[in-house]
């Protein structure tokens, strides 16, 4: 499981017209699910995401998580993120995840992360969205479990 995470002052996905989920400050995770992951997989993503300190302290260093500044997390199914690179010109995506899968772990991931407390908004899985974002910093990592 893959998740490029950026730190963002607010950040919305719009589906045909109409927003599905919007944050202010905290983190857009674009998720993407492999063949491979289970919940133990989103587990571990989450804990790392969750605790991973990308957020400014008082002396400016990075020294915070977004829980520990009562941040968001805007959850935004990313198919793309599963694919092989390494070679040719077109993107392979023989390691993603089956749709009914990666729904079930997306979804399960995002649920996990409401009961750390952590407000969550959603993209909505398998649809054409447009996310818009205001990077903070910019600061953006990608993190695998």
């Amino acid at each position: 499981m893959k998740g490029l995470i950026q730190r963002v002052k607010h950040a919305s996905v719009v589906v045909e017209g109409q927003t599905v989920g919007e944050i202010q400050q905290g983190v857009l995770v674009l998720l993407g699910v492999e063949k491979h992951d289970d919940e133990t997989t989103a587990d571990k993503l989450l804990h790392k995401i969750a605790n991973y300190r990308i957020f400014t302290d008082e002396v400016g260093k990075m020294n915070l998580s977004v829980q520990n500044i009562q941040g968001e997390l805007l959850v935004v199914s990313q198919f793309t993120l599963a694919a092989d690179t390494k070679k040719g010109m077109r993107p392979s995506f023989s390691s993603a995840a089956t749709p009914v899968q990666a729904e079930a772990l997306y979804n399960y991931f995002t649920e996990r992360a409401k009961l750390l407390g952590i407000k969550v908004a959603n993209g909505q899985f398998g649809a054409d969205m447009q996310v818009t974002l205001n990077n903070d910093g910019p600061v953006t990592f990608m993190l695998e479990s």
